[in-house]
């Protein structure tokens, strides 16, 4: 008789940000690679989405997708989307890359369990402040020092989440 494994479904964690272009694409790639590092990649998917609808199907900006590959990430795959109801139901976690986009992700929310899954990105970490501001118009030196602190804030995130998806042995 062979060994059964156990069928389970990923946690799903989706960031979301204005037009998902910048800061929430940075966060994906950045929480994939921490769950790949620690062989739990088949346990986690990690998406994202913005709240607007003005780049949906872009690639990342020119500026993240640098600021990623400085750091080791790759983030060439992108392609933007707007966050839709559906989204709801098909994710774990939804996180708002600032506190705009988590009143807007609550108001959204279809149930009190849905708006229950929106949490700041920031509340997980020691940050003082509790916004990822956007980098959209600055130079590529602030994509650096966000994604710096989405490194960070993830980091924090998938720590406190690693027990739970982690298999029992």
């Amino acid at each position: 008789m062979g060994t059964v494994t156990p069928v389970f479904d990923p946690f799903r964690v989706l960031f979301v940000c204005t037009g998902n272009i910048c800061r929430s694409p940075m966060a994906e790639v950045v929480f994939a690679r921490f769950a790949e590092g620690v062989g739990l990649a088949d346990r986690v998917r990690s998406g994202s989405a913005g709240t607007g609808d003005w780049h949906v199907g872009e690639r990342a900006d020119v500026r993240t997708r640098h600021a990623l590959q400085r750091r080791g990430y790759d983030g060439s795959g992108h392609r933007a989307r707007q966050f839709t109801l559906d989204d709801f139901a098909a994710s774990d976690l939804i996180v708002a890359l600032d506190r705009s986009h988590d009143r807007i992700l609550h108001s959204w929310a279809p149930t009190p369990a849905d708006a229950d899954k929106v949490a700041l990105l920031l509340s997980f970490g020691e940050e003082d402040v509790l916004d990822v501001p956007d980098p959209y118009y600055a130079d590529a030196e602030m994509f650096d020092e966000v994604l710096a602190m989405i490194e960070t804030a993830c980091r924090a995130l998938f720590r406190q989440l690693e027990p739970a998806i982690r298999p029992l042995s």
